[in-house]
């Protein structure tokens, strides 16, 4: 099988690129905005070319020739610079422009080089620092330092912030377990958004899945493997967030910019030849192509190996399990758990899509952790005076329901959150009942329109002191929830202190202060508040890994629950112990309180 991608020797640089319908691929080098093109030999489905001398550091793209026939999924266009798949560096930013689709258009002023790599020995690689029942922090990279008043400048908004000593003292300070960095491979503007005046700020829109995007990490590899390193010193795992379900060439009317003008047949299509679209993005990768699973797999290897991280969380996962019908046995899943290198990896899915048969929570591998949106959804509706005790208590005890029971050494797959990236923030959630995104540009319309959120009496901001402090209570509350339920949770930045954004539960776009994350403002006393929190949780992060053998439902005299309690309408309360006893917890929705280690009265 040839290795694809940029590879230095002694002496030599060999480049090799899959392409198995073209007629023909030239390696494109670069010096400055010089370009030389050398014609490569066809080797099977791909192309390859060895030239005598070691090029590390050198920039590069392919071209290729054969039909231009779109309805046929033909895109050869040869004035399109393209990408390589493979490219692991590139030496600028993925800019929109209608070049990009027009056939005939040169593209080469446009278009990023790749950078070929050095040679380099790969990381020892341990255990994953991360264990089941801890805290995942999901962040943006851009958004959660662009303002961080200890930072200096010109490190705000890039990997190399995160470890920053004041930055790596917050997440200490909350006991993280390991941070989730939203995706930070080079991605391109959705095409609605120059017009508009903004820019994609997430990064789910990817052309080269595994070069690191040159905004967020102009350092390259050396400046994630080295903020990792920083992380891990402190005992902080390191996951990235990875969109293997389609990328930025988008649909029909799409650019012509790496996989499409290559190998066009790494996109799904259905039998009239349209494109599939299961992720709402207009085209969606094919994972029952063998040669999207091996891309896929050595991206995920090159982070292990050559960055150090932990594990991955998987954007729209079921994707990966497409062929094109969701299937909990696709040969991703056997794959990855016979890799030395992956099978020990943290692997988290985000378990549903927009495709038929979409919503799969509960149904990947037992060794996967998943994220849990009937605990966020159950949690929100039972402060909100919209769901009763039983159904709390199956989403605090693992959601038994959807991932079915464990064994005592086993560790409960659920990851409990109560916001993310996308959606209300935790804020948001008790200060409007709808949607506020016009600054998206899309009347309104765009996000999630079901929250399960609710205003305490005023939409948006208020200066009134009841008003607040209802608000306050609530977030403590739900905090309190999060941090005492069974299996590993997850807190999106800014959550322990309050931040907002005004409203905007689809905040994707905008780079600005909707999107940043403003410590000069945040809420200490709440930040304290979760820190408590979070120590009472890593002191007995093993309990709450699993679902306790000894687990115990009482009233709030000390009693054992009977069936006439769970299901009297007039519950309010719910406690339990756990640990023989040790820990002890009562959740009060009329106090709008969340109690940890308070003597439970023993039944008499």
């Amino acid at each position: 099988m040839t290795a694809l991608g940029a590879t230095v020797g002694k002496g030599c640089t060999r480049f090799a690129v899959r392409a198995p319908r073209a007629d023909m691929v030239w390696l494109c080098l670069f010096a400055g905005e010089h370009e030389v093109r050398h014609p490569m030999e066809r080797s099977g489905p791909d192309w390859v070319l060895t030239l005598p001398e070691e090029m590390a550091g050198g920039r590069y793209g392919y071209r290729a020739a054969g039909e231009w026939a779109p309805p046929k999924g033909l895109w050869f266009d040869p004035a399109k610079l393209l990408v390589d798949p493979y490219a692991v560096e590139l030496d600028r930013r993925f800019v929109q422009d209608g070049t990009l689709a027009e056939f005939g258009s040169d593209t080469a002023n446009i278009v990023p080089r790749a950078i070929v790599p050095a040679p380099a020995e790969p990381l020892m690689s341990g255990p994953p620092h991360f264990a089941p029942g801890g805290l995942i922090y999901e962040l943006n990279v851009r958004g959660f330092t662009r303002l961080h008043p200890d930072v200096p400048e010109h490190m705000r908004g890039t990997v190399a912030a995160l470890a920053h000593p004041s930055v790596i003292a917050h997440l200490r300070k909350l006991h993280v377990s390991a941070v989730e960095l939203m995706p930070v491979v080079a991605w391109i503007d959705e095409r609605h958004l120059p017009p508009l005046g903004l820019v994609n700020a997430w990064g789910y829109n990817p052309v080269a899945m595994m070069a690191l995007d040159p905004g967020l990490c102009p350092g390259g590899i050396a400046e994630l493997r080295e903020t990792g390193a920083a992380l891990h010193a402190e005992g902080i795992g390191v996951l990235l967030d990875l969109v293997f379900n389609h990328s930025g060439e988008s649909d029909v009317a799409g650019g012509v910019i790496s996989l499409r003008g290559l190998d066009n047949g790494a996109y799904a299509h259905a039998p009239d030849g349209s494109l599939i679209n299961d992720t709402g993005c207009g085209n969606m990768l094919d994972f029952a192509n063998p040669a999207v699973r091996r891309l896929a797999l050595d991206a995920m290897r090159h982070f292990v190996t050559r960055c150090g991280v932990d594990g991955f969380r998987f954007d729209l996962a079921p994707v990966l399990a497409r062929g094109p019908g969701f299937d909990p046995a696709a040969p991703i899943f056997a794959e990855i758990a016979a890799d030395p290198v992956l099978s020990t990896r943290v692997m988290i899915a985000e378990p549903w899509d927009i495709g038929p048969g979409g919503y799969q929570l509960g149904n990947f591998p037992a060794s996967w952790l998943e994220w849990n949106d009937r605990f966020r959804d159950d949690v929100r509706r039972f402060w909100k005076a919209e769901e009763g005790i039983g159904k709390l208590a199956t989403r605090l005890a693992g959601s038994s329901d959807v991932f079915g029971p464990v064994t005592p050494d086993e560790a409960c797959r659920s990851i409990n959150f109560l916001a993310a990236h996308d959606g209300f923030t935790l804020a948001d959630t008790v200060s409007y009942e709808n949607r506020h995104n016009w600054a998206n540009g899309e009347q309104n319309r765009d996000g999630h329109g079901d929250n399960f959120s609710w205003n305490n009496g005023v939409e948006g901001s208020s200066d009134d002191p009841q008003v607040l402090a209802a608000r306050h209570a609530d977030i403590k509350a739900m905090l309190g929830t999060l941090f005492v339920s069974t299996g590993t949770i997850m807190l999106t930045a800014g959550d322990e202190f309050g931040r907002t954004q005004h409203g905007n539960n689809n905040a994707y776009c905008q780079d600005n202060a909707i999107g940043w994350i403003d410590w000069e403002r945040r809420d200490c006393e709440l930040e304290d508040h979760v820190a408590e929190l979070a120590a009472f949780r890593a002191a007995n992060r093993t309990e709450f890994a699993r679902q306790a053998e000894d687990l115990r439902w009482v009233t709030s005299n000390g009693e054992d629950m009977t069936v006439a309690d769970w299901e009297s309408p007039f519950a309010e309360t719910l406690c339990w112990q756990l640990g023989g006893g040790a820990l002890k917890v009562s959740v009060r929705r009329e106090a709008r309180e969340v109690l940890l280690g308070q003597e439970v009265t023993p039944a008499r």
